[in-house]
């Protein structure tokens, strides 16, 4: 079977017997053991070191105890049976769910690494239960229907999200299709060197940009957060620094650009209401009078709050496309009529 994607998946080959698997670039940098525990999925653990003590498994042709960290290029063997591997081999299963829909992504960059997708108002980013379908599982449909990734390569490494936002705001989405994708990704917004740009419009005249700043705490009953200016909870609340800039202000109404310092659950709903400019649509943390009035002459039901722009640092070699580059994804429908029609001289 041929290497894929510049030698991200694995190499599986049958002879007499005996399963080789040559570890690559998605595989590397784990322990023996994790790898045995994804590729025999269904496997309980004491049958992988029963198999290691007893040279039925094999690291580079040696006896192996199965804490080993894996790099590219060693050879992994199975003197195991096909009936025994399949056995203990569960394949990826497409969600019936995703079968019955159209996979439509709106890609905004694809390399071999990474995906940058403009993600519509109503999807989630990941599951929350096991019965949900989020953009994880659209994703991988959206791989295996391009066939940069097969079912097999699955049973080693998930491509998956690297950030994510709420179900109703709407935007930028980075995917890894790599672990190198994945890892630097969420590296760079770790160490808050890619900037997350967001669009909203808020409530009230906004005139001058300002960088604020208070403590987070979040009520897990009500999945809904509070902002304070000192820490009320003795450290246990998160700091939290939000950057914002006018964009236009008219008619009682304000779009923002606004840069996140940190990232935080709920953030920018939460850290711009508490200085009294709510966003426009928002249930949890808005002005409810407002909201109706928009639900009613908008058909408005969520927040208008948008991913707007992403500027990236200098990256390595593998990812030098997206070096000092800026990625923008257009506005949902909704939010542009409301910002043509709110701001607007009639």
């Amino acid at each position: 079977m041929p290497i894929t994607n510049g030698h991200l998946y694995n190499i599986v080959k049958d002879v007499n017997k005996v399963r080789e698997i040559t570890i690559v670039q998605n595989e590397a940098g784990q322990r023996l053991d994790k790898f045995l525990a994804k590729y025999l999925n269904k496997a309980p653990k004491s049958f992988f070191y029963k198999m290691l003590r007893k040279k039925n498994i094999t690291l580079n042709g040696k006896k192996a105890e199965g804490a080993e960290k894996l790099i590219e290029g060693d050879i992994v063997r199975l003197f195991l049976a096909e009936e025994t591997i399949e056995s203990f081999k569960e394949s990826y299963q497409l969600d019936a769910k995703v079968n019955q829909r159209a996979v439509k992504l709106d890609v905004l960059y694809e390399d071999s690494h990474v995906v940058i997708i403009n993600k519509p108002i109503g999807m989630l980013s990941q599951r929350a239960k096991e019965s949900d379908v989020s953009l994880v599982e659209l994703l991988i449909a959206y791989l295996l229907e391009m066939g940069s990734l097969t079912k097999e390569e699955l049973s080693t490494f998930k491509p998956s999200v690297c950030n994510r936002l709420d179900r109703n705001t709407s935007g930028i989405v980075i995917a890894g299709k790599s672990l190198l994708g994945l890892q630097e990704m969420s590296a760079k917004l770790q160490d808050r060197s890619l900037h997350k740009y967001y669009r909203c419009i808020v409530k009230g005249t906004m005139t001058k940009g300002a960088r604020i700043n208070g403590y987070l705490a979040k009520d897990e009953k009500t999945n809904k957060v509070r902002i304070t200016t000192n820490d009320p909870n003795d450290g246990e609340s998160s700091y939290i620094e939000t950057e914002y800039q006018p964009i236009l202000s008219k008619n009682g109404y304000t779009l923002l650009e606004v840069l996140l310092i940190t990232g935080k659950t709920h953030q920018i709903r939460a850290h711009l209401s508490s200085i009294g400019h709510p966003i426009i649509g928002d249930t949890k943390y808005g002005d409810e009078t407002l909201n109706k009035k928009m639900q009613k002459q908008y058909g408005l039901s969520h927040q208008l709050l948008h991913s707007y722009r992403l500027e990236f640092p200098n990256l390595p070699k593998e990812l030098e496309k997206l070096s000092n580059q800026k990625i923008i994804a257009p506005y949902p429908k909704l939010f542009k009529n409301l910002e043509k029609s709110l701001f607007s001289d009639n």
